[in-house]
């Protein structure tokens, strides 16, 4: 069983930052692609970036430029930076793990595993 627990939200004005922390359970996280997707109110669940275990990175168009993904296999923990921050960047955000994760994935449905989730919400 692999738990993740994601933390780092908060309030935060616009044009600020944040930064975002998930550590993992388990002895294999190194080969895992680990992910950040976020919801808002009556909205479905988006894909913000991802990190494979190869360490290639990818984002969506809306937070490109902005925002960071990295992690550190040694702690098994991925962080998001999230530098000039949007009123619609407000959502809660969660952490992924797929196993295999070698590759690009960017739907929720290709991940294994899921944080609780941390609110971030930013005003104007």
């Amino acid at each position: 069983q692999v738990q993740l627990v994601d933390s780092g939200g908060g309030l935060v004005q616009a044009g600020g930052s944040l930064r975002l922390s998930c550590a993992a359970s388990g002895h294999s996280f190194s080969t895992y692609a680990m992910a950040w997707f976020r919801q808002a109110p009556g909205k479905e669940r988006e894909f913000v970036a991802l990190i494979t275990s190869g360490g290639t990175t990818n984002y969506s168009d809306s937070v490109k430029g902005r925002f960071a993904i990295s992690r550190d296999n040694g702690k098994n923990t991925v962080e998001l930076q999230m530098n000039s921050l949007k009123p619609e960047d407000t959502a809660l955000y969660y952490c992924a793990a797929r196993r295999y994760g070698s590759s690009w994935y960017n739907i929720e449905y290709q991940y294994d595993y899921w944080g609780q989730g941390t609110q971030v919400t930013v005003s104007s």
